[in-house]
C-alpha cells in the first residue's frame, strides 16, 4: 500500500481534500488526521473490516478500546444506550474539545471497537480539520492516536509517517497538534462519573460541572485499569505506553536532588561507553550541557502547555539520534497539565527511580 500524504491549512481546510479522505473512510480506507491533542488514526466505526484493518496496521492489542469521534452530541445517537445527565451536563460545557466520555453502548458498535466492553468512548473534537472531515464523512470516525502501538503519540504528520507509512491509506496533514496529550476520559457510567486518565481538562476544571467527580488513585488503576477480564475502561491505561525505543529512565522527587541524580546517571552511563539522551526542561539544560549528552529541550519548566506540547515529539528525537537510554524527570508542577505529562511519562518509562 501506498500511504497518500494530503496537506491542508490548518483553519481553512481545502474542501476538496477533506472529501476525498471523506470518500476514503466510507470505503473502509485507513486515514489519519489531527486532532487538537495527537494526530488521529480514522476508520468507519461501524465497518467491522475497517477497525479490523486498523488493529493491524497499529499492532494494537484486542484488548484496548477504541475512540469513537463524533460531530456534535446529537451524533451519538445510534452509539450509546443512554446520554447520563452528566454527560449532558460535561459535553455542554467542554464539547468540542479535549474530553472523552465512556457511556453505555448501543448493540450496533462493534465488539472490536470496546474490546468487548458494555461501554463505548465518545468525543466530539475542536480542531478544525477534523471536525470538517468528520462533517464531510456524515460517520463516526473510531481514531486511536495514529502510531504503532505502545510508542510516542503523533504530534506532526511526520511522526505518522514514521510509523505508518505503507499501512495506512492517507494522512491528511494539518501542521502540528495543539495540547500534545491525549484527552481526559471520564467515565459517566459510575456516580459519581470518574477520570480515568488525565488530560488538559483536569479534575479542578471538570468539578466545576460535576463537584463530586471522582479520581482514582495514581498510578490509575482500579475503576479504570484493566479489570478480571483483562481489558482496561479506556484507552491508554495499559501499563507500557507511550514508549520511545530507548529504554527512559524517570526520576521523581526533590527537584534539586532529581536533578542531581539524573546528572549522576548520566555520567555513569557515558562512562559506560552508552549514548545519553535527556530528555530537558530549559532550566536542566544549562546544568547538563556540559555533558557529552543529546539534549531535547523541552521549554521552560513553568510552562507545562509548551511541555506537553514538545512531548512526544521530543521522545522522537531522541528515538531519531540512536541514544542507548533516555534519562528524564518528573514534572514540579501540580495543575492539570503537569498530572497528564506525569501519567504518560511513568507509562513510557522502563524504570522509576524516586529520589
Amino acid at each position: 500500500m501506498k500511504t497518500e500524504i494530503v496537506r491542508v491549512d490548518r483553519d481553512h481546510p481545502d474542501a476538496d481534500a477533506i472529501a476525498r479522505a471523506a470518500a476514503c473512510l466510507r470505503r473502509g480506507g485507513l486515514v489519519a488526521f489531527p486532532t487538537e491533542t495527537v494526530y488521529g488514526l480514522g476508520v468507519h466505526a461501524l465497518d467491522r473490516a475497517a477497525v479490523l484493518r486498523l488493529f493491524e496496521a497499529k499492532q494494537r492489542p484486542a484488548n484496548d478500546p477504541l475512540i469513537v469521534h463524533v460531530a456534535s452530541i446529537d451524533a451519538i445517537v445510534g452509539l450509546v444506550a443512554e446520554v447520563p445527565g452528566a454527560a449532558h451536563q460535561l459535553a455542554a460545557t467542554f464539547w468540542p474539545g479535549p474530553l472523552t466520555l465512556v457511556m453505555r453502548r448501543a448493540p450496533t458498535v462493534p465488539d472490536e471497537v470496546t474490546a468487548g466492553l458494555d461501554t463505548v468512548a465518545v468525543r466530539v473534537p475542536s480542531h478544525p480539520v477534523a471536525r470538517a472531515l468528520l462533517e464531510a464523512a456524515r460517520l463516526p470516525i473510531a481514531a486511536p492516536s495514529a502510531n504503532l502501538f505502545s510508542r510516542p503519540s503523533p504530534t506532526r504528520a511526520e511522526h505518522v509517517l514514521e510509523d505508518l507509512d505503507g499501512r495506512i491509506d492517507m494522512i491528511v496533514d494539518g501542521g502540528p497538534t495543539d495540547v500534545g496529550v491525549e484527552s481526559t476520559v471520564v467515565d459517566v457510567t459510575v456516580d459519581p462519573p470518574v477520570i480515568l486518565r488525565p488530560g488538559m481538562l483536569g479534575i479542578d476544571t471538570l468539578r466545576d460541572v460535576i463537584p463530586d467527580l471522582a479520581q482514582p488513585p495514581s498510578p490509575l488503576r482500579g475503576v479504570g485499569g484493566p479489570g478480571a477480564s483483562g481489558q482496561p475502561r479506556s484507552p491508554g491505561l495499559l501499563a507500557k505506553h507511550y514508549a520511545p525505543t530507548a529504554p527512559l529512565t524517570l526520576f521523581r522527587g526533590d527537584a534539586t536532588a532529581v536533578t542531581r541524580a539524573l546528572r549522576h546517571a548520566a555520567q555513569r552511563a557515558l562512562a559506560q561507553r552508552r549514548r545519553v539522551g535527556v530528555l530537558a526542561t530549559s532550566g536542566d539544560v544549562g546544568m547538563l550541557r556540559d555533558l557529552p549528552v543529546s539534549l531535547a529541550d523541552l521549554g521552560p519548566d513553568d510552562n507545562m502547555a509548551r511541555i506537553a506540547a514538545r512531548l512526544y515529539a521530543a521522545l522522537r528525537e531522541l528515538d531519531a539520534q540512536r541514544v542507548d537510554v533516555i534519562l528524564a524527570r518528573d514534572p514540579t508542577g501540580g495543575d492539570d497539565l503537569a498530572r497528564a505529562i506525569r501519567d504518560r511519562l511513568q507509562r513510557a518509562a522502563a524504570e522509576v527511580v524516586d529520589v
